[in-house]
């Protein structure tokens, strides 16, 4: 495997536990998730991302209004609350260990305020937030891979590492652009071809550190 020079990361379900997040938001305001329903809010949400450009915020707002049925008040407050979901356990650490190693990150469907919660619950700053409320087009579009190489300097290739629990809105328009895919086992996840798979962020971190 060829050592990468630069890796992007998918966020929310990769380096955000956003079913634990999301679980967790919406029973606090009184309304539980069901089996099947984190699933069904995160299609509507593909299907409203390639629409007409609109903020994260507001997809996540009206997705949950549709799924869930829950009244504006409470979807408005659970939307604001994504950046502030909580990591991964293995996320910060394995994230700092792998930028003593190479450039690390985001290409992401979320917003600009999502990106400076991410990075403060972090405690460091990624190299690159590039997200959708900039480039105005979500993941899976190419857009999103192009803004990310423009904006970082980078040239597609298998030194650049795409890393995500999701291959229908990561890895498949990766490994299209001759990245290195790099499919992360999460509880929650959307599995596909990867170039390789990691239970987590720590393995991938040790598995780069010892090349």
């Amino acid at each position: 495997m060829t050592r990468p020079e630069l890796l992007t990361f998918d966020v929310f379900g990769t380096i955000v536990d956003w079913r634990t997040g999301m679980e967790e938001a919406c029973a606090t305001r009184g309304r539980r998730l069901m089996p099947g329903e984190l699933d069904r809010v995160i299609d509507l949400q593909g299907d409203l991302e390639q629409r007409e450009y609109d903020r994260y915020t507001s997809i996540v707002l009206k997705s949950l209004a549709a799924v869930l049925g829950v009244d504006g008040t409470t979807a408005a407050a659970v939307a604001e609350s994504v950046g502030g979901w909580p990591l991964f356990p293995d996320s910060r650490e394995a994230l700092r260990r792998l930028m003593r190693l190479a450039r690390c990150a985001a290409i992401t469907n979320s917003d600009r305020q999502h990106g400076e919660a991410v990075q403060a619950q972090l405690g460091f700053p990624l190299s690159g937030w590039i997200c959708a409320e900039d480039v105005r087009h979500y993941k899976p579009s190419r857009e999103m891979w192009d803004a990310a190489a423009e904006r970082l300097g980078a040239t597609f290739g298998p030194r650049w590492w795409h890393v995500s629990a999701y291959s229908d809105y990561d890895l498949a328009t990766a490994r299209g652009l001759g990245l290195t895919a790099v499919f992360v086992e999460r509880a929650h996840r959307r599995p596909g071809p990867a170039d390789l798979s990691v239970p987590d962020l720590a393995v991938l971190a040790e598995m780069v550190e010892t090349g």
